[in-house]
């Protein structure tokens, strides 16, 4: 359900609805504990949620034909602390501790989320309205140094060109 709010949405929540939309990218994938480096493709189709409060991302990757890493996003504005929340459920399995959190800088969305594994940076640099810049980087607990995990370039897509979602 879609419940439509009775009032109007702040700046900051309609700020979200950049990332609303079907987005097919070209990702490059760093070599990891978790994984070896390569290229991968990915799609996302995110939704506005409650009349624009939330958005709600869906995220699959793909290399070699195979789904190598799904997510689900729930991103929204926490109006008392000033700052956009992200909840990320993943098929690596840890469950969040905490949202992710963090501010707009321009066209930059900037996110971060510790956990006792380290931190983790997600940038999302819009270009335009129809393409944006996507780097995820992460810091093991106890170190200073931030490695590359994924970046890539999206391009919006028509939603009936994402199946299986």
């Amino acid at each position: 359900m879609n419940a439509a709010p009775s009032f109007s949405l702040s700046a900051d929540h309609q700020r979200l609805q950049a990332l609303v939309g079907a987005w097919r990218g070209e990702e490059e994938v760093s070599a990891t504990k978790w994984t070896a480096a390569g290229a991968a493709t990915a799609e996302v189709l995110a939704e506005a949620e409650f009349g624009g409060l939330f958005v709600v991302q869906r995220y699959r990757q793909s290399r070699d034909g195979t789904v190598s890493f799904a997510s689900h996003n729930v991103l929204g504005f926490d109006q008392q602390d000033s700052v956009v929340t992200m909840h990320q459920f993943d098929s690596m399995g840890f469950v969040p501790a905490a949202s992710a959190t963090g501010t707009w800088g321009g066209n930059t969305l900037t996110l971060l989320r510790s956990s006792p594994r380290g931190s983790a940076r997600v940038t999302y640099d819009f270009d335009s309205n129809d393409s944006y810049r996507m780097r995820l980087q992460f810091q093991a607990a106890g170190s200073d140094a931030w490695q590359d995990m994924v970046s890539g370039v999206y391009s919006r897509v028509s939603p009936s060109s994402i199946n299986d979602f």
